[in-house]
Protein backbone atom coordinates (compact mmCIF):
# COMPACT_ATOMS: atom_id res chain seq x y z
CA UNK A 1 0.00 0.00 0.00
CA UNK A 2 2.86 2.43 0.95
CA UNK A 3 4.59 1.83 -2.40
CA UNK A 4 1.42 2.64 -4.12
CA UNK A 5 0.83 5.92 -2.47
CA UNK A 6 4.30 7.02 -3.50
CA UNK A 7 3.24 5.96 -6.78
CA UNK A 8 0.32 7.89 -7.09
CA UNK A 9 1.42 10.64 -5.18
CA UNK A 10 4.56 10.91 -8.09
CA UNK A 11 2.10 11.06 -10.69
CA UNK A 12 -0.62 13.61 -9.16
CA UNK A 13 2.47 15.97 -9.31
CA UNK A 14 3.68 15.16 -12.54
CA UNK A 15 -0.23 15.95 -13.97
CA UNK A 16 -0.35 18.78 -12.16
CA UNK A 17 2.23 20.28 -13.85
CA UNK A 18 1.46 19.52 -17.46
CA UNK A 19 -1.42 20.42 -16.79
CA UNK A 20 -0.42 23.99 -15.51
CA UNK A 21 2.11 23.92 -17.98
CA UNK A 22 -0.62 23.23 -21.26
CA UNK A 23 -3.11 26.02 -19.95
CA UNK A 24 -0.86 28.75 -19.16
CA UNK A 25 0.17 28.26 -22.83
CA UNK A 26 -3.68 27.96 -23.59
CA UNK A 27 -4.69 31.38 -21.90
CA UNK A 28 -1.84 33.24 -23.44
CA UNK A 29 -3.45 32.13 -26.98
CA UNK A 30 -6.60 33.82 -26.36
CA UNK A 31 -7.60 36.53 -28.44
CA UNK A 32 -7.17 40.16 -26.84
CA UNK A 33 -4.81 42.24 -25.48
CA UNK A 34 -4.96 42.12 -21.58
CA UNK A 35 -2.72 45.81 -21.13
CA UNK A 36 -5.06 47.28 -23.61
CA UNK A 37 -8.26 45.98 -21.45
CA UNK A 38 -7.32 46.89 -18.29
CA UNK A 39 -6.20 51.09 -19.37
CA UNK A 40 -8.50 51.40 -22.08
CA UNK A 41 -8.21 53.12 -25.38
CA UNK A 42 -6.64 56.15 -23.93
CA UNK A 43 -3.47 54.48 -22.37
CA UNK A 44 -0.04 56.22 -23.03
CA UNK A 45 3.08 54.13 -24.51
CA UNK A 46 4.39 54.36 -21.23
CA UNK A 47 1.77 53.29 -19.53
CA UNK A 48 1.01 50.53 -21.39
CA UNK A 49 4.87 49.70 -21.32
CA UNK A 50 5.14 49.92 -17.52
CA UNK A 51 2.24 47.36 -17.09
CA UNK A 52 3.14 44.83 -19.69
CA UNK A 53 6.51 44.53 -17.21
CA UNK A 54 4.23 44.29 -14.12
CA UNK A 55 2.25 41.88 -15.62
CA UNK A 56 5.95 39.95 -16.98
CA UNK A 57 3.87 40.09 -20.60
CA UNK A 58 7.38 42.02 -22.07
CA UNK A 59 9.32 38.21 -21.40
CA UNK A 60 9.19 34.96 -24.05
CA UNK A 61 6.57 32.57 -23.06
CA UNK A 62 9.16 30.57 -21.85
CA UNK A 63 10.50 32.78 -19.25
CA UNK A 64 6.99 33.34 -18.39
CA UNK A 65 6.32 29.68 -17.89
CA UNK A 66 9.66 29.54 -15.80
CA UNK A 67 9.21 32.35 -13.86
CA UNK A 68 5.36 31.36 -12.64
CA UNK A 69 6.76 27.44 -11.99
CA UNK A 70 9.72 29.81 -9.65
CA UNK A 71 7.07 31.56 -7.86
CA UNK A 72 4.70 28.21 -6.80
CA UNK A 73 7.70 26.57 -5.26
CA UNK A 74 7.74 29.87 -2.84
CA UNK A 75 3.75 29.30 -2.42
CA UNK A 76 3.72 32.95 -4.68
CA UNK A 77 0.80 32.78 -7.36
CA UNK A 78 1.22 36.43 -8.66
CA UNK A 79 -0.06 39.48 -7.75
CA UNK A 80 -3.52 41.07 -8.83
CA UNK A 81 -3.19 43.87 -11.46
CA UNK A 82 -6.73 45.40 -9.89
CA UNK A 83 -5.96 45.44 -5.84
CA UNK A 84 -2.79 45.10 -6.45
CA UNK A 85 -3.43 42.00 -3.38
CA UNK A 86 -1.86 38.40 -3.59
CA UNK A 87 -3.62 36.18 -5.79
CA UNK A 88 -3.25 33.34 -3.41
CA UNK A 89 -5.24 35.62 -0.97
CA UNK A 90 -8.27 36.34 -3.36
CA UNK A 91 -8.36 32.66 -4.67
CA UNK A 92 -8.17 30.84 -1.04
CA UNK A 93 -10.91 33.98 -0.09
CA UNK A 94 -13.67 32.24 -2.26
CA UNK A 95 -12.35 28.43 -2.58
CA UNK A 96 -14.25 28.01 0.64
CA UNK A 97 -17.86 29.05 -0.98
CA UNK A 98 -17.15 26.81 -4.01
CA UNK A 99 -16.13 23.57 -1.83
CA UNK A 100 -18.97 24.13 0.62
CA UNK A 101 -21.20 24.25 -2.55
CA UNK A 102 -19.56 20.93 -4.29
CA UNK A 103 -19.65 18.77 -1.12
CA UNK A 104 -23.31 19.87 -0.32
CA UNK A 105 -24.54 18.81 -3.44
CA UNK A 106 -22.39 15.62 -3.30
CA UNK A 107 -23.67 14.67 0.16
CA UNK A 108 -27.46 15.13 -0.46
CA UNK A 109 -26.61 13.01 -4.22
CA UNK A 110 -24.99 10.20 -2.26
CA UNK A 111 -27.50 10.18 0.67
CA UNK A 112 -30.55 10.19 -1.92
CA UNK A 113 -28.72 7.56 -4.87
CA UNK A 114 -27.08 5.12 -2.77
CA UNK A 115 -29.83 3.51 -0.72
CA UNK A 116 -32.34 4.12 -4.09
CA UNK A 117 -30.06 2.18 -6.42
CA UNK A 118 -29.32 -0.94 -3.67
CA UNK A 119 -33.19 -0.72 -3.37
CA UNK A 120 -33.48 -0.84 -6.93
CA UNK A 121 -31.14 -4.04 -7.42
CA UNK A 122 -32.57 -5.89 -4.57
CA UNK A 123 -36.58 -5.05 -6.22
CA UNK A 124 -35.11 -5.63 -9.60
CA UNK A 125 -38.13 -5.07 -12.34
CA UNK A 126 -40.28 -3.60 -9.80
CA UNK A 127 -42.63 -0.85 -10.00
CA UNK A 128 -41.01 0.99 -7.56
CA UNK A 129 -37.25 -0.10 -10.19
CA UNK A 130 -39.08 0.99 -13.39
CA UNK A 131 -40.78 4.50 -11.77
CA UNK A 132 -36.79 5.09 -10.31
CA UNK A 133 -35.37 4.19 -13.52
CA UNK A 134 -37.55 6.68 -15.44
CA UNK A 135 -37.11 9.70 -12.69
CA UNK A 136 -32.86 9.36 -12.86
CA UNK A 137 -32.80 9.35 -16.51
CA UNK A 138 -34.62 12.07 -16.86
CA UNK A 139 -32.77 14.14 -13.95
CA UNK A 140 -29.32 12.96 -15.89
CA UNK A 141 -30.77 14.72 -19.52
CA UNK A 142 -31.84 17.67 -17.41
CA UNK A 143 -28.95 20.53 -17.57
CA UNK A 144 -28.17 21.56 -13.89
CA UNK A 145 -28.68 25.74 -14.94
CA UNK A 146 -32.17 24.57 -15.95
CA UNK A 147 -33.15 23.15 -12.78
CA UNK A 148 -31.17 26.08 -11.57
CA UNK A 149 -33.61 28.68 -12.89
CA UNK A 150 -36.64 26.64 -12.84
CA UNK A 151 -35.39 25.94 -8.90
CA UNK A 152 -35.39 29.80 -8.53
CA UNK A 153 -38.44 30.71 -10.24
CA UNK A 154 -40.28 28.24 -8.00
CA UNK A 155 -38.97 27.92 -4.55
CA UNK A 156 -37.61 31.51 -4.51
CA UNK A 157 -40.24 33.71 -6.43
CA UNK A 158 -43.44 31.84 -6.49
CA UNK A 159 -43.10 30.15 -3.26
CA UNK A 160 -40.80 32.77 -1.23
CA UNK A 161 -39.51 29.32 0.62
CA UNK A 162 -35.83 29.82 -0.22
CA UNK A 163 -33.53 32.86 -0.55
CA UNK A 164 -32.84 33.58 -4.70
CA UNK A 165 -29.20 34.64 -4.29
CA UNK A 166 -25.89 35.19 -2.25
CA UNK A 167 -24.35 32.77 0.46
CA UNK A 168 -25.80 34.32 3.61
CA UNK A 169 -24.70 35.19 6.70
CA UNK A 170 -24.13 32.74 9.61
CA UNK A 171 -23.94 28.91 9.68
CA UNK A 172 -27.94 27.86 9.12
CA UNK A 173 -28.38 31.28 6.75
CA UNK A 174 -25.80 30.11 4.71
CA UNK A 175 -26.90 26.47 5.08
CA UNK A 176 -30.47 27.54 3.60
CA UNK A 177 -28.80 29.66 0.65
CA UNK A 178 -27.02 26.39 -0.20
CA UNK A 179 -30.79 24.34 -0.45
CA UNK A 180 -31.48 26.00 -3.61
CA UNK A 181 -27.96 25.68 -5.84
CA UNK A 182 -27.27 22.22 -4.24
CA UNK A 183 -30.25 20.39 -5.31
CA UNK A 184 -29.70 21.57 -9.11
CA UNK A 185 -26.20 20.80 -8.93
CA UNK A 186 -27.12 17.42 -7.02
CA UNK A 187 -30.03 16.14 -9.30
CA UNK A 188 -28.03 14.86 -12.45
CA UNK A 189 -26.03 12.76 -9.58
CA UNK A 190 -28.65 11.46 -8.05
CA UNK A 191 -29.54 9.61 -11.17
CA UNK A 192 -26.18 8.83 -12.38
CA UNK A 193 -24.82 7.40 -8.90
CA UNK A 194 -28.51 5.62 -8.48
CA UNK A 195 -27.96 3.90 -12.07
CA UNK A 196 -24.12 2.91 -11.31
CA UNK A 197 -25.02 1.12 -7.43
CA UNK A 198 -27.96 -0.28 -9.25
CA UNK A 199 -25.58 -1.99 -12.03
CA UNK A 200 -22.56 -2.83 -9.75
CA UNK A 201 -25.01 -4.22 -6.92
CA UNK A 202 -26.91 -6.45 -9.27
CA UNK A 203 -22.89 -7.90 -10.64
CA UNK A 204 -22.10 -8.53 -7.20
CA UNK A 205 -25.30 -10.20 -5.84
CA UNK A 206 -24.85 -12.88 -8.71
CA UNK A 207 -21.36 -13.29 -7.05
CA UNK A 208 -20.42 -16.63 -5.49
CA UNK A 209 -20.07 -15.57 -2.21
CA UNK A 210 -23.21 -13.35 -1.62
CA UNK A 211 -24.82 -17.30 -2.58
CA UNK A 212 -22.96 -18.76 -0.31
CA UNK A 213 -24.34 -16.31 2.65
CA UNK A 214 -27.48 -16.83 1.24
CA UNK A 215 -27.36 -20.20 1.80
CA UNK A 216 -26.48 -19.79 5.69
CA UNK A 217 -29.39 -18.41 6.30
CA UNK A 218 -28.38 -14.65 6.21
CA UNK A 219 -31.19 -11.61 5.56
CA UNK A 220 -31.27 -10.30 2.17
CA UNK A 221 -30.59 -6.89 3.34
CA UNK A 222 -27.57 -7.65 5.70
CA UNK A 223 -26.55 -9.25 2.84
CA UNK A 224 -26.41 -6.17 0.66
CA UNK A 225 -25.38 -3.73 3.26
CA UNK A 226 -22.57 -6.21 4.54
CA UNK A 227 -21.55 -8.61 1.92
CA UNK A 228 -22.63 -6.70 -1.64
CA UNK A 229 -22.64 -2.63 -0.78
CA UNK A 230 -18.57 -2.41 0.13
CA UNK A 231 -17.82 -3.84 -3.28
CA UNK A 232 -20.68 -2.20 -5.61
CA UNK A 233 -19.47 0.62 -4.14
CA UNK A 234 -15.96 1.05 -5.60
CA UNK A 235 -17.00 2.25 -9.13
CA UNK A 236 -19.08 5.03 -7.80
CA UNK A 237 -16.02 6.36 -5.50
CA UNK A 238 -14.01 6.10 -8.64
CA UNK A 239 -16.64 8.60 -10.30
CA UNK A 240 -16.76 10.99 -7.49
CA UNK A 241 -13.23 11.45 -7.26
CA UNK A 242 -12.85 11.66 -11.43
CA UNK A 243 -16.75 13.88 -11.51
CA UNK A 244 -14.78 16.80 -9.36
CA UNK A 245 -14.25 18.37 -12.75
CA UNK A 246 -18.08 18.05 -14.12
CA UNK A 247 -19.02 19.31 -10.24
CA UNK A 248 -16.02 22.78 -10.57
CA UNK A 249 -17.65 23.20 -14.37
CA UNK A 250 -21.32 23.25 -13.19
CA UNK A 251 -20.37 25.11 -10.09
CA UNK A 252 -19.33 28.23 -12.50
CA UNK A 253 -23.36 28.44 -13.98
CA UNK A 254 -24.78 27.42 -10.71
CA UNK A 255 -22.65 30.66 -9.08
CA UNK A 256 -23.62 32.97 -11.70
CA UNK A 257 -27.25 31.64 -11.46
CA UNK A 258 -27.74 32.76 -7.96
CA UNK A 259 -25.25 35.56 -7.55
CA UNK A 260 -22.82 33.29 -5.36
CA UNK A 261 -19.54 34.41 -4.24
CA UNK A 262 -16.81 31.63 -5.25
CA UNK A 263 -13.91 30.76 -7.64
CA UNK A 264 -16.44 29.71 -10.64
CA UNK A 265 -17.80 33.90 -10.60
CA UNK A 266 -14.31 34.58 -9.73
CA UNK A 267 -12.80 33.00 -12.58
CA UNK A 268 -15.44 34.41 -15.17
CA UNK A 269 -14.67 37.81 -14.12
CA UNK A 270 -10.82 37.68 -14.86
CA UNK A 271 -11.78 35.73 -18.07
CA UNK A 272 -13.75 38.93 -19.49
CA UNK A 273 -11.00 41.43 -18.21
CA UNK A 274 -7.82 39.41 -19.41
CA UNK A 275 -6.70 39.28 -15.58
CA UNK A 276 -4.12 36.29 -16.58
CA UNK A 277 -2.86 36.29 -12.84
CA UNK A 278 -6.56 35.22 -11.45
CA UNK A 279 -7.07 32.69 -14.56
CA UNK A 280 -3.83 30.87 -13.83
CA UNK A 281 -4.46 31.19 -9.64
CA UNK A 282 -7.58 29.57 -10.35
CA UNK A 283 -6.86 27.62 -12.45
CA UNK A 284 -3.72 25.69 -10.83
CA UNK A 285 -6.34 25.80 -7.53
CA UNK A 286 -8.75 23.58 -9.50
CA UNK A 287 -5.93 21.67 -11.19
CA UNK A 288 -4.89 20.39 -7.74
CA UNK A 289 -8.18 20.34 -6.59
CA UNK A 290 -9.24 17.62 -9.00
CA UNK A 291 -5.94 15.81 -9.14
CA UNK A 292 -5.83 15.74 -5.48
CA UNK A 293 -9.77 13.60 -5.91
CA UNK A 294 -8.65 11.42 -8.52
CA UNK A 295 -5.94 10.39 -6.23
CA UNK A 296 -8.14 10.02 -2.78
CA UNK A 297 -10.44 7.70 -4.67
CA UNK A 298 -7.64 5.75 -6.10
CA UNK A 299 -6.15 5.42 -2.99
CA UNK A 300 -10.15 4.11 -1.43
CA UNK A 301 -9.98 2.02 -3.54
CA UNK A 302 -6.90 0.55 -2.98
CA UNK A 303 -7.76 0.00 0.37
CA UNK A 304 -11.32 -1.27 -0.28
CA UNK A 305 -9.74 -3.82 -3.00
CA UNK A 306 -6.63 -4.92 -2.83
CA UNK A 307 -6.48 -6.11 -6.66
CA UNK A 308 -6.39 -2.53 -7.66
CA UNK A 309 -2.97 -1.78 -6.23
CA UNK A 310 -1.56 -4.98 -8.27
CA UNK A 311 -2.66 -3.03 -11.37
CA UNK A 312 -1.01 0.07 -11.41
Amino acid sequence: MLLYLVKRIVLAIAIIAIAVTLLFLMIRAVPGDPVSVLLGPLATPEMRAELYQQMGLDKPLVVQVVIFFGGLLHGDLGIDVFSQRPIADIVFEQLPYTIELILVSIFWAVVVAVPLGCYSAVRRNSLVDQVAGIVTIAAMAIPSFVIAVYGMLIFAVALRWLPAIGAGNGFWDGLIHLILPGFAIGVGWVGYLSRLVRASMLEVLGENHVRVARSFGISEWRIVARYALPLAILPTVTILGVGIAWLLSSAVFIEVVFARPGIGALIVNAVNTRNYPIVMGVVLVTTFLIVTATTLSDLVNAFLDPRARERF
